[in-house]
């Protein structure tokens, strides 16, 4: 192959993706003193981490471990020996050891010290290629030739590789532009790997109807303070949590949706729509509130009564305006139920490009416990190429960390068996 490595395949490791996944797989094997060539189709490596970090890098979360296991839902039983291999903490340790010293915010949120991505990465690749790891970027990946060789589109034309172990870690289907387009999906399922399909994940939905030009206008972007959000999913489970949201064109979004995305989506899913119901008020009783709101308002405007009564004003006095009608709004004990409980109703998640991250992917079911493909040996899989999903918070940097780390362990001792052998 032109842009790689000659040495005896056998006896060499290819990595492609150079997000966390691919990196960490890198350098478990790299460590190891296999030959490591790592791919990816952008000009530079480790673009969606730049991202990430771009309001500051929150690199995993300091509550307990079954707390922090508890976040991936459905998957935390498959997730657990991932996130055993480099726990929370253990992830803080290997942050530590690049240079980069880290702190945990008031939320439990671990940040680097100067919130940002851009040294750890420089940190990281100046270590991994010290340690021999050869970069080829711009080469996307197109599959496997009839041979079995890995095929790459690279800027002088399409190249051929092979070699002992394979790690992909190429992403899930969320922000196409830094490489992450699910495109490997179909070429995993025509040589068997059961895959499911990909879906937005920590992503804003759509409300029925859509916003006002009025509502737009004004207030698409602000944020909805210190609020509770209440829904049923489609199990018939109550959810209840307070938190922060931002109104967008078409709905709502922000983190105390994101953390509810799947249930969110999955509902709507089931049922069409769901309706949830939000407390503008979380921290005042439904009886106090409604005794402030029935008092005597005289000459003042409705917005004025609230934001003296009860401390609502701009973004969440529109809302009431724009959801509830009007003999609602004249009714001080129906206003004061709605306050409590406004209701509103989605409709439909917002497209996957929009999307922080992506469910779906490779089912766990196809892969051991290695993380190697079942129907492709020697192929292992990582990140967030794999059927799990979580939070924002920390939550899906650690798993790419951890699941980068099993899979490059898993193919070092793949070479290992076949050298034996």
């Amino acid at each position: 192959m032109p842009s790689a490595a000659h040495a005896d395949h056998r006896h060499r490791a290819v990595i492609i993706g150079g997000g966390p996944a691919g990196l960490m797989a890198a350098e478990v094997l790299a460590h190891a003193g296999v030959k490591v060539d790592l791919f990816d189709a952008m000009p530079s490596v480790g673009r969606k981490l730049l991202l990430a970090g771009k309001g500051g890098l929150n690199i995993t979360h300091a509550e307990p471990f079954d707390t922090f296991l508890s976040r991936y839902g459905a998957r935390a039983t498959v997730m657990r020996p991932l996130l055993d291999a480099l726990p929370p903490l253990a992830l803080r340790e290997w942050v530590h050891a690049l240079g980069i010293e880290t702190f945990v915010g008031s939320s439990g949120r671990v940040f680097p010290a100067d919130m940002k991505a851009g040294p750890l990465l420089r940190h990281w690749l100046h270590r991994l290629r010290a340690t021999g790891v050869r970069f080829h970027v711009r080469h996307r990946w197109l599959g496997w030739t009839d041979s079995g060789a890995l095929r790459f589109l690279a800027p002088h034309g399409e190249v051929t590789c092979e070699a002992g172990a394979v790690v992909l870690a190429l992403g899930g289907g969320s922000w196409a532009r830094l490489g992450s387009d699910g495109a490997w999906m179909p070429w995993l399922a025509q040589r068997g790997v059961p895959v499911a399909p990909l879906l937005p994940s920590n992503c804003g939905f759509d409300v029925a109807g859509g916003w006002s030009d009025h509502l737009c206008s004004r207030f698409a972007g602000q944020p909805l303070k210190t609020i509770a959000l209440q829904f049923t999913d489609a199990t018939g489970q109550t959810h209840h949590h307070k938190g922060e949201l931002m109104l967008s064109n078409s709905g709502l979004e922000g983190s105390l949706i994101y953390a509810h995305s799947a249930l969110l989506r999955d509902t709507i899913a089931a049922q069409g729509a769901v309706t949830i119901t939000l407390d503008l008020l979380p921290d005042k009783p439904l009886t106090r509130v409604s005794s402030e709101v029935s008092h005597p308002r005289g000459a003042r405007s409705l917005a004025s009564h609230l934001q003296s009564r009860v401390g609502i004003k701009g973004v969440k006095t529109a809302l009431l305006h724009e959801v509830l009608p009007a003999e609602t709004l004249a009714d001080p004990l129906r206003l004061a139920q709605a306050i409590k409980a406004l209701p509103i109703t989605l409709v439909a998640s917002r497209p996957m490009d929009e999307a922080i991250s992506s469910a779906g992917g490779v089912l766990f079911d196809g892969i051991d416990s290695h993380l190697m493909l079942r129907h492709l040996p020697g192929v292992f899989c990582a990140g967030e190429m794999l059927d799990w999903e979580a939070p924002t918070g920390g939550y899906l940097l650690t798993a790419c960390f951890a699941s980068g780390r099993v899979a490059g362990l898993g193919a070092l001792d793949w070479l290992k068996a076949e050298q034996i052998g």
